[in-house]
């Protein structure tokens, strides 16, 4: 404000300097001395006071023309990478004012038609003014329009068309004349006709096709014995082939004897204990066992594969097949079926690979060469062990039928996650499967709103199920909301009952091979529950404290079965021997490293094989305490069979069914 008020000061001053001295000095130069005078200087008092070496030193200024609205975080898609990409360049360049011209190149199109038409414009003016000339009879302007050439005549300016112009037009249309057509048709001829059926008569009429019969199969004997002829053409060549090949046919038989006997002596101290060890110690344990490992089969390319499926061959006791998948489904692979013997440990007998992961597999009672298999893609395959291809001789198709999840166990019939049971029928004339629907899993209860007010009925995810050994109708689902369900064939809509059996999925459920009415199940709420399906609350519970992956009867035993959980641990429990708890609970695999996930017994040895997620089968014997049989008393024989062990087992169930009252006298 000092400043402000000084200038205004000074300049007041000035002015009243010029005004006075006008009539005195009339000469700029005085005036300019004045206002030279006048002139001070003033600095602010925050000015910074610096040295003529800091005043002299040059500091560079860059001027950009940068557009400071312009975005600078601009990202398009890119089909190409699939990704959102950023880009680096952006215009700069700001308009301010913009302002259309109306000039016109003189050789565009447009520029020539002007130039025309302003040329006829001037040569109309020309011809006006000679006409006037004319008409006031001066000599000398008749005389220089008749020296003066005429230029020639120019054609018209050709009007353009407006397209934008339109013409309506209406016209109407000739309606085409109606007209009714009708026919009567003939009424069919009828006739009466009578005749009396004779054994005479039904006999000549057998005998009539009798004849046809005949006639028809002369004329096909030159068929059959074209066909019979290149039948033995054929024979002559394959006959030929085979020749070639019986010698490699009988080196690998040869290298299979070979292999079989380097086995035996590399892994004869394992076969000893498998054949002959007996846990000395389980004598002064009691009503303790352990598992002794005997063989671990293992391959190269199912290393970073889960074990998703065991099944022992119901004819050949030492041969069993392993499914590979994986159970983390958002890293799905391909899948491998592996088929080991006890006799060659170190490498598999078949090898069978697939696009998709192997989920379940079963091998069929009659006919053991055939082994179905269900996939991670909802497919469904049977391999036939007789034929050397590595495809399945039969598989499902989107075309044919398949499931529309993941088939989590495979058996006479097939379950998936799709709320269907499928039956699959093999068709061997067809070379087809054929599948039918059997039970849809839905859920009581629980509705959906659909579209338009709609109803839509929600249904459970079958994980698990199992027929009974001796009702072939009665089965057993069980769903990954924690129910089982008891089904069955007759009946497609319904089921017979439903158990509220555990608080997370049901990984497991099986039938017991002696007891008609009793039932196992696991799941991975770390519980496994023994069921009386006659009964909605479960016999007997056992908490394992951590997540059960598989659990299954033993086949010599009412009372025997075993569990495996996700921290390494294989438990078998006695029912006879101990309610409680389990007899023997046994670290088979690293706890950090992987997880079991299967275990099945061996139907007539007394093993067990487990499976983990990092491909490894661990096969295991038991000792004579998880074994034990009944002891025989002096003068009377040992009773064995199946209502032995029925009664052995109704024991323990009466005992939990009665009042605790009654249990007690």
């Amino acid at each position: 404000t000092e400043l402000s008020t000084s200038k205004l000061k000074h300049k007041w001053s000035y002015l009243n300097s010029v005004t006075g001295d006008e009539d005195a000095s009339t000469e700029m130069g005085e005036g300019l001395d004045e206002w030279a005078a006048a002139k001070t200087l003033i600095k602010p008092p925050d000015q910074l006071e610096l040295t003529e070496a800091e005043l002299k030193e040059e500091f560079t200024r860059i001027l950009t023309a940068n557009n400071p609205h312009a975005p600078q975080n601009i990202v398009r898609y890119s089909f190409k990478e699939r990704t959102y990409k950023p880009i680096s360049y952006v215009d700069q360049m700001a308009i301010h004012f913009s302002l259309n011209g109306n000039m016109i190149l003189k050789d565009s199109d447009e520029g020539r038609c002007q130039n025309a038409r302003l040329s006829t414009e001037a040569d109309s003016k020309i011809i006006s003014e000679e006409e006037e000339a004319e008409e006031t009879g001066t000599a000398e302007a008749a005389e220089a329009a008749e020296a003066e050439e005429l230029p020639p005549p120019r054609p018209k300016e050709r009007k353009l068309a407006n397209q934008f112009n339109f013409i309506e037009r209406a016209s109407k249309t000739l309606n085409n004349p109606l007209r009714d057509r009708a026919c009567q048709s003939e009424p069919t001829p009828c006739k009466n006709f009578s005749a009396t059926a004779n054994q005479w008569e039904i006999y000549d009429a057998y005998v009539e096709e009798l004849q046809k019969m005949e006639k028809s199969k002369e004329k096909e004997k030159p068929r059959a014995h074209i066909a019979k002829k290149e039948e033995k053409r054929r024979g002559r060549k394959s006959t030929s082939l085979e020749s070639q090949s019986d010698d490699i046919t009988k080196v690998s038989k040869a290298a299979k004897i070979m292999e079989r006997m380097v086995n035996q002596n590399t892994f004869d101290d394992i076969a000893q204990d498998f054949k002959y060890f007996e846990d000395a110690s389980d004598e002064y344990r009691d009503q303790q066992g352990t598992l002794l490992p005997l063989w671990k089969f293992q391959y190269d390319k199912t290393k970073r594969l889960a074990v998703t499926a065991i099944s022992w061959n119901p004819k050949y006791k030492d041969l069993f097949a392993v499914g590979y998948g994986s159970y983390d489904f958002m890293k799905q692979s391909q899948g491998m079926l592996l088929l080991y013997t006890m006799k060659n440990p170190s490498f598999p007998e078949y090898i069978f690979s697939s696009e998709s992961g192997i989920m379940c597999l079963d091998i069929h009672n009659d006919h053991p060469h055939l082994v179905a298999v269900g996939f991670y893609d909802g497919n469904v395959a049977i391999y036939n062990l007789k034929k050397p291809s590595s495809q399945p001789s039969h598989k499902s198709s989107a075309k044919s039928g398949k499931h529309m999840d993941p088939v989590w166990q495979v058996s006479v019939l097939f379950l998936s996650s799709n709320l269907l049971l499928f039956m699959w029928n093999l068709l061997c004339l067809q070379n087809e499967l054929v599948h039918t629907d059997v039970i849809k899993l839905s859920v009581e209860g629980t509705t959906m709103q659909g579209p338009e007010g709609l109803q839509l009925q929600t249904f459970g995810c079958g994980t698990s199920f199992d027929f009974h050994k001796k009702i072939d109708y009665l089965f057993l689902v069980g769903t990954e909301e924690g129910k089982i369900y008891k089904c069955s064939k007759c009946y497609s809509s319904q089921f017979l009952d439903v158990f509220e059996a555990h608080h997370m999925a049901v990984d497991a459920v099986s039938w017991n091979p002696y007891h008609m009415k009793v039932f196992i199940s696991c799941s991975s709420d770390w519980t496994v529950k023994i069921w009386d399906h006659t009964i909605k609350t479960p016999m007997f519970i056992y908490d394992l404290n951590s997540a059960v992956g598989d659990v299954a009867w033993s086949p010599y035993s009412s009372t025997v079965f075993a569990a495996v959980t996700t921290d390494g641990k294989a438990h078998v429990f006695d029912l006879s021997v101990n309610k409680y708890e389990a007899i023997c609970t046994q670290v088979v695999v690293a706890k950090k490293k992987n997880k079991i996930t299967h275990i099945q017994f061996n139907p007539v040895y007394p093993v067990v094989i487990i499976g983990d997620d990092r491909g490894h089968v661990t096969c295991l014997k038991l000792s004579p305490n998880l074994r034990r049989m009944p002891k025989e008393k002096k003068g009377q024989e040992v009773k064995k069979g199946p209502e032995v062990e029925i009664a052995k087992l109704d024991k323990l169930l009466n005992l939990v069914r009665e009042p605790a009252g009654q249990a007690g006298r």
